[in-house]
């Protein structure tokens, strides 16, 4: 294989859909138990058990003012599998309006899985900005 499958992608999208709606229903099975994430927001890295709340209550926060975000992935670049652990970067373009602003933000997103005998979680991301435009 030498890029994410569907099953692969399927947590990314519950996430960026609960990003984009604030529905904590998407949050459901998406994280691993043992998680890290990279952040561009404090306190930046959130890990260990309480990683996933620590990130929902801070992404809470960032996301105070934007509305209408909808995300665009670029071709997963970078993929490989070890073992049970799948790595890959995502491209992404994120759109929508910060404090009733239109604004544009590409980056790239990091990624490891892990599968849970459901499907895949994500154990770790990291999210790196290459660039903003507020229109």
């Amino acid at each position: 294989m030498t890029t994410p499958d569907e099953a692969m992608l399927a947590p990314i999208r519950r996430l960026t859909r609960f990003m984009a709606t604030l529905d904590d229903s998407q949050l459901e099975g998406v994280f691993a138990d043992d998680l890290t994430i990279i952040e561009n927001f404090a306190p930046y890295i959130f890990r260990g058990p309480e990683a996933a709340a620590a990130w929902r209550v801070g992404f809470l926060e960032h996301a105070e003012g934007l509305s209408g975000l909808v995300p665009e992935f670029g071709e997963a670049q970078d993929f490989s599998q070890t073992g049970d652990q799948v790595y890959f970067v995502l491209p992404t373009r994120w759109t929508g309006e910060s404090r009733k602003r239109p604004f544009t933000e590409k980056g790239g997103w990091s990624f490891v899985l892990t599968p849970d005998g459901t499907g895949w979680r994500i154990a770790a991301y990291a999210w790196s900005v290459i660039e903003i435009c507020l229109l």
